[in-house]
């Protein structure tokens, strides 16, 4: 007797379909056999699921059993066949009805005394599900509230082994959860522990977060040690718009697939917030290893990627980042096979000026010899500085601001400009490819961001003066686009565009 039970695997962020096929002949040596390129961690599956069915109560009559996975040719590397496995097996022996499996979904690894355990990458598996036109997905209690995220598809929880079976075999109810339960979780307005107001003085250096959160700008903070750097960088999240629930989505399924989603979490609700340590590796930072997992750059995706003490990182490290910057995504290719992660994130970077730290600080003096500093700021390329929008000085800050109670703007009345030139921006391109101004290229950049006879005159002597590359002309008309809609300003004034050349002070010669 022949049982196909539906499953998946996973293949990026996107699950693949995968059937489970048992062939259950009672004539014949008794023999388990598993087949379709299944990996250490799915071959192990048959001690695990024979001990749970026995430890659950259930006796398998002996048999030739053979189980193929497939389509063969993807790689199946997850614990979660263990459960579609045990019920394929209860089914062929005659234990379940074999209607009552089809059209179901399932995904779970078992213990040994038969719990179902929670897995990574439930939610994609959920969308495999709904779109595929599924019964219903059956799923870890744990996992439940995740997949529930996934509108269009019923979820069912199951503790244990017994639960699914009883329900199959027409006996009892798992846990059901309603479809969409867990996407009230996106509601309601976030709420932030750490806020702008707390930083005192750097009012430009706020003004550049503002501008930066507003068109999705790359960011770089240039100033000596303790002026407040990340303490800055750490608290751009809290002025960034919310996520939609689409993007939301997209952050938890690459939060589930990299097995980070806390026990009971459904849906991400704030924009991810990555701060490697200079001392990360290429792959940890694109993804990597023998079975890829999303690297740092995917896990900031729709969020900030903060890169502190940037020159300290390893050099093709950093280079690594250019790709992914302009194209919104990372392919890592391995020998086991190639995937594309999404890494659409604003990066936030903060250097020192020189070796010492205190080439820009009046308290204190630089023992950097020119050469030294040279070679110091080598370390970051010219291709990457000029895919970073805006390179901000951010000095040591006075005694006077210091003493001074808490002054400027808050979180909340960044947030709320930031908020209103977002708006602007998503009329503006409703109906193309581009987000927001960082966006912008080729006609589109040429249509929005064209300045009058004055702001041409002041952008050839800027650009002849300061040397620009074509693609830091290109940044600052993104930036003057933003600083015009902060401002609330269609046509794009010369001001806004010395404005936007001020945003760029590693432009400037030494």
């Amino acid at each position: 007797m022949i049982v196909k039970i539906a499953g998946g695997s996973l293949h990026g962020v996107d699950a693949l379909p995968v059937s489970i096929e048992v062939d259950y002949a009672r004539s014949g040596i008794p023999v388990f056999t598993l087949v379709g390129l299944a990996e250490a961690v799915v071959r192990e599956s048959r001690d695990r699921v024979f001990t749970a069915l026995r430890n659950s109560g259930f006796r398998l009559p002996p048999a030739r059993i053979t189980v193929n996975l497939a389509p063969a040719g993807i790689k199946k590397t997850s614990a979660a066949f263990d459960l579609p496995l045990a019920v394929g097996l209860l089914a062929a022996a005659g234990l379940i009805p074999e209607d009552a499996v089809q059209g179901y979904v399932f995904g779970g690894e078992l213990s040994l005394t038969g719990e179902v355990k929670p897995v990574p990458g439930i939610l994609p598996l959920a969308v495999l599900a709904r779109d595929s036109g599924a019964r219903g997905i059956f799923t870890p209690a744990d996992n439940a509230r995740e997949a529930a995220v996934v509108e269009g598809v019923p979820v069912f929880a199951v503790a244990h082994l017994t639960q699914a079976v009883a329900f199959l075999a027409g006996a009892g109810d798992p846990a059901p959860f309603s479809p969409g339960a867990g996407a009230a979780d996106a509601a309601g307005e976030d709420s932030f522990a750490l806020d702008f107001l707390d930083v005192k003085g750097q009012e430009q250096a706020k003004r550049a977060v503002e501008i930066a959160a507003a068109g999705g700008h790359n960011l770089l903070f240039l100033g000596p040690p303790g002026s407040g750097k990340t303490m800055l960088s750490r608290r751009i999240p809290s002025v960034l718009p919310p996520l939609s629930f689409e993007e939301a989505l997209e952050v938890t399924k690459i939060y589930s697939v990299a097995g980070l989603l806390r026990p009971g979490q459904s849906l991400i609700r704030e924009r991810p917030f990555r701060a490697p340590h200079h001392t990360i590796s290429a792959y940890g930072l694109t993804g990597g290893g023998m079975y890829p997992k999303p690297g740092e750059i995917s896990l900031a995706h729709r969020g900030v990627l903060f890169l502190d003490e940037l020159l300290e990182f390893q050099k093709h490290t950093l280079e690594i980042l250019r790709q992914p910057m302009e194209q919104g995504s990372v392919t890592v290719t391995r020998a086991v096979q190639s995937v594309t992660y999404p890494a659409d994130f604003m990066l936030v970077a903060a250097m020192n000026p020189c070796p010492c730290g205190y080439l820009t600080d009046p308290q204190r003096t630089c023992t950097c010899a020119p050469t030294d500093i040279k070679r110091y700021r080598s370390r970051l390329s010219g291709p990457l500085l000029d895919r970073i929008d805006l390179h901000v000085e951010v000095p040591s800050v006075p005694y006077a601001d210091l003493a001074a109670g808490r002054t400027g703007r808050s979180s909340a009345e960044m947030r709320a400009a930031v908020r209103a030139a977002r708006a602007v921006q998503n009329a503006r391109y409703r109906g193309s490819p581009f987000r927001a101004n960082a966006d912008l290229s080729g006609r589109s950049l040429e249509a929005c961001c064209r300045p009058g006879r004055e702001g041409h005159a002041f952008l050839r002597s800027a650009v002849e003066s300061l040397r620009l590359s074509a693609r830091a002309y290109t940044r600052i008309l993104r930036i003057a686009r933003t600083i015009a809609d902060l401002d609330g300003e269609e046509a794009i004034a010369t001001a806004h565009l010395a404005e936007a050349v001020n945003c760029r002070v590693l432009d400037r010669p030494a």
